[in-house]
């Protein structure tokens, strides 16, 4: 019988080496920053991160938040779509 720790770590990196990411994981600084960027919610991340920038008052940018987790929502929404449906164009 094989220890249980060996299998765990090979579940593990099939999990890892089945996600496509845009450059090699040792050239990339954030592992999930590849993931926003590619991300169709991109611009509503960008509005959120200048907005405070230029307020320190974390309110005054609350609908730039607010668009960047509807955008969010309906990203996973489609997402769930084209995993029951994978021939859908949406």
């Amino acid at each position: 019988a094989m220890p249980s720790w060996r299998i765990r770590s090979s579940s593990t990196s099939t999990l890892a080496t089945s996600t496509p990411v845009s450059a090699p994981p040792q050239l990339r600084p954030y592992p999930s920053a590849a993931r926003i960027a590619d991300s169709s919610c991109f611009p509503q991340y960008t509005a959120s991160l200048k907005c405070l920038e230029t307020n320190q008052d974390k309110s005054k940018c609350r609908q730039q938040f607010d668009n960047y987790k509807e955008c969010k929502k309906r990203e996973g929404v489609v997402a769930c779509v084209r995993q029951q449906v994978p021939n859908l164009e949406l």
